[in-house]
């Protein structure tokens, strides 16, 4: 009788698996069953990819798949788009593959949809023209909708001609899937630090003779500025002054900031992972601990983190999560800053542009707030970074630039910012 039992009991046991799994299958269909479907039928999804304008980047269907009818557009578009050989792993081919498929959990497979992005094509072919052959990343959005309305990366491929031997770095989307030294764009994590933590900040002065000794060791400047207020310090990039910043804040309180403003966060696009950069906690009162809040050491950054800090800075503290494919509804916002310190910020990067970075000169016509970088990469050379956005509620544009190995942020960086912002406003994208 207790032998009956028992397998009474495990025979219950076995329905009640069964059950628990064929329920666990099904919700799994229904949630993943169109990227199951995409993966299984092999090759290029049919469907159609368009830009914000309807302007064709990827067709397939029963006579065969293509791209961009414009040369430049489908090398400017090609970490957008990826490439018949799923080389681009962040493309919209791979990522996005299940609303080109249509699956449906009823009918099965359904080609021949069409997925609208947000990106401008022409913008990104801007960007792309702007780079000059140069390797590097340009990303712009509307920080008021999230919208990503240009995403470059170089160097790129043909997608209908592909290189049988592409360049070093073809297939990765530089800016989501690659971090980079900062330097002096860090500093405004290091700001946003000592604004919240410095009670004083602003009554300070900060003394610059070209360098420093911090730890023993000397900290070299860009130069000699003399005294000068946070504000000064900001438009002159003095490493006297941040360095001295970083060492009193400490490496727990710089590191606590990197992460929560999410340069330091795993971070997703739409369900594309975007990995997380890094910061190193240096010993305290050492010159690694000042070369760390400089955007030196051992920092890393990816330009899609940063963009996203930025974007923050322009809308008040909070940032409205960026999209390729746009938002149902604007309810996807999340705050970084106390709109105080964004407030505080956003008016000392304006402040760069008109004392430091030529103004109009740089930017005719723009109303700019800006940070720029040059990082010391350990080869000699540097990376040319310039971070900010449009002060205008027409055209809320918030944009990052990175070329390597460039040299100068502001001489490198600047002026491909300026095409892209150039032709985003003319366009009214």
């Amino acid at each position: 009788m207790k032998k009956v039992k028992r397998r009474a009991n495990a025979a219950l046991l076995l329905a009640l698996l069964l059950v628990a799994g064929l329920a666990f299958y099904l919700v799994r269909l229904a949630e993943d069953g169109g990227a199951w479907a995409g993966y299984f039928s092999g090759g290029t999804p049919g469907g159609t990819i368009v830009d914000r304008n309807g302007v064709t980047l990827y067709a397939s269907d029963e006579n065969g798949v293509s791209y961009a009818a414009d040369y430049t557009t489908r090398l400017a578009c090609y970490h957008l788009i990826g490439d018949s050989a799923g080389n681009i792993r962040t493309g919209a081919l791979r990522q996005f593959r299940d609303k080109l498929t249509g699956y449906n959990i009823v009918s099965g497979v359904s080609s021949g949809k069409t997925l609208r992005l947000t990106v401008d094509s022409g913008l990104n072919a801007a960007a792309y023209n702007a780079l000059a052959g140069r390797d590097g990343a340009v990303m712009l959005m509307n920080y008021v909708t999230g919208e990503i309305l240009c995403l470059v990366s170089t160097p790129a491929d043909d997608p209908m001609n592909p290189s049988a031997a592409p360049a070093d770095g073809t297939y990765i989307n530089k800016c989501l899937s690659a971090s980079f030294v900062p330097g002096s764009v860090f500093k405004l994590v290091t700001l946003a630090a000592a604004i919240e933590n410095i009670p004083d900040l602003f009554e300070r002065s900060f003394w610059c003779e070209g360098q420093s000794v911090i730890g023993g060791a000397e900290l070299n400047c860009t130069g000699s500025h003399g005294s000068q207020t946070i504000e000064q310090a900001l438009a002159n990039s003095c490493n006297c002054a941040f360095g001295a910043l970083a060492v009193e804040l400490g490496a727990d309180t710089l590191a606590e900031y990197a992460q929560k403003l999410g340069l330091t966060q795993e971070l997703s696009l739409d369900g594309i992972t975007v990995p997380a950069g890094q910061f190193d906690r240096a010993e305290p009162g050492s010159i690694g601990l000042a070369w760390s809040g400089i955007g030196q050491y051992n920092d890393m950054v990816v330009p899609y983190s940063l963009l996203r800090y930025v974007a923050a800075i322009a809308n008040g503290g909070s940032v409205m999560e960026p999209t390729l494919l746009g938002h149902g509804s604007l309810d996807r916002a999340a705050e970084l800053l106390s709109a105080d310190t964004a407030a505080r910020i956003a008016e000392m990067m304006n402040h760069n542009v008109q004392a430091a970075y030529g103004g109009e000169w740089t930017f005719p016509g723009l109303n700019v707030s800006a940070k720029t970088g040059t990082a010391e990469v350990g080869d000699g050379t540097s990376h040319a970074w310039m971070t900010g956005f449009l002060d205008d509620p027409n055209h809320p544009y918030a944009f990052v630039v990175l070329v390597e190995h460039a040299g100068g942020g502001l001489t490198n960086a600047g002026p491909v910012a300026n095409a892209v912002l150039q032709a985003a406003v003319a366009a009214g994208a």
